[in-house]
């Protein structure tokens, strides 16, 4: 992330915390947090990128694994050291992780790689500090819904109504900051998910499993205009794993 997000992530941490940890969340608490249980269980060391408040980290660390969580930001790192649960806290940025090669068993990183500008330097600093067969848990808000002037749309021009996901130029990578809520401006940085899957191979780490879940019934339950999204994946989540040559 460039000094500018940081800035924005600084001033907004709250906003994060209070909307997305701590059990409020039906997406993090009905389909993200058990997919990293299963993915990551019984990895002995394992690098929780982007940690923010820690909430992924602290389920793993209660399997039993030696959990370190980084984040450039230090409002969330508060709450993640006031949270305990585990996992040990740093400060760092994706692209200069201050490991050893090869120290760690797991890397997962959790909506984190669409917000970080330099995105080969972050990949390749998760395949150096990953050891040989190593996985690497990597979740993303779905590239196909973060095209910059996407959204929701509610059509009152037929009869009856229409609501459809509006997309945006998925082909051309882009960089933009979005008002997710009134006041609260997010650095995003859309890429096709070719963009992900090339520079991931010319690090080898190289596609297991891509899992693209539809929103669990908690989120969709939320609100009747949720319903007609049910089909749309929201998360999209890459298991690789780092080959030997």
């Amino acid at each position: 992330m460039s000094s500018t997000d940081d800035d924005l992530w600084e001033r907004h941490a709250d906003w994060w915390i209070e909307r997305f940890t701590d059990g409020v969340d039906p997406e993090y608490e009905d389909q993200i947090l058990p997919i990293a249980d299963s993915e990551l269980a019984g990895f002995t060391r394992v690098l929780d990128l982007g940690c923010g408040d820690g909430q992924v980290g602290r389920r793993i660390a209660a399997s039993g694994s030696a959990v370190v969580g980084v984040d450039p930001t230090w409002n969330q790192l508060t709450v993640a050291a006031q949270r305990a649960g585990g996992p040990a806290y740093l400060r760092a940025t994706a692209s200069s992780l201050p490991f050893a090669s090869e120290c760690f068993d797991a890397v997962v990183a959790c909506l984190v790689f669409e917000h970080i500008d330099d995105l080969v330097g972050a990949i390749g600093e998760v395949a150096r500090v990953l050891r040989d067969e190593g996985r690497f848990s990597l979740f993303l808000n779905h590239p196909l819904l973060q095209t910059p002037g996407s959204g929701w749309i509610e059509d009152h021009t037929v009869d009856p109504p229409e609501g459809y996901w509006r997309l945006g130029p998925y082909l051309v990578a882009a960089t933009s900051e979005e008002e997710v809520e009134r006041g609260v401006v997010i650095p995003f940085v859309h890429r096709p998910i070719s963009h992900y899957l090339n520079a991931l191979a010319e690090r080898r780490l190289v596609l297991e499993r891509m899992v693209e879940p539809g929103p669990p019934e908690s989120f969709v339950a939320r609100a009747p205009e949720y319903a007609a999204s049910q089909h749309i994946p929201r998360l999209m989540y890459l298991r690789l794993r780092k080959t030997r040559h």
